[in-house]
């Protein structure tokens, strides 16, 4: 038997809420302080170094934007893995697609499509890697599992 989350047993089970974020001692527990610091550190899930952005975000504009926006992140990834994955970058896209703001998402993948036409897959998913990490380096992304 497996332990579960200790999140969703005491938001769901404990408090009847959707998640930590609905809970008015969100703010000072001590738990989920630990959690959202360790996630700034290290990575057990990639989701992670976005949780203080996402739980604000559905803080300000609701979960249905929050969802309308995860499914635009998964036609963005659809699309790289369809056109740029040589088959050894699915995680890495994935990764991005989880990380980078969508818009740099698409734009990254605008360019790439302009500058690897004619190319072969290697080449067009070489290029795609090339512009992701750029924009990783200026932004300060980590789009490798940090341990």
């Amino acid at each position: 038997m497996s332990a579960g989350c200790p999140f969703i047993t005491c938001a769901i089970k404990k408090k009847e809420i959707e998640f930590c974020w609905d809970c008015e001692e969100s703010k000072t527990c001590k738990k989920w302080a630990k959690h959202r610091q360790a996630g700034k550190r290290a990575d057990s899930f990639k989701c992670y170094q976005k949780l203080e952005e996402d739980i604000a975000f559905i803080r300000k504009k609701g979960i249905h934007d929050f969802i309308k926006l995860q499914s635009a992140r998964e036609a963005l990834l659809k699309q790289m893995l369809k056109e740029f994955n040589e088959g050894r970058s699915k995680s890495y896209y994935c990764i991005a697609a989880t990380i980078m703001d969508v818009e740099e998402l698409k734009a990254a993948l605008e360019k790439a499509g302009r500058n690897s036409t004619g190319m072969e897959i290697k080449e067009k998913s070489a290029e795609l890697h090339s512009i992701l990490e750029e924009i990783a380096s200026r932004k300060k992304y980590y789009l490798k599992l940090r341990k």
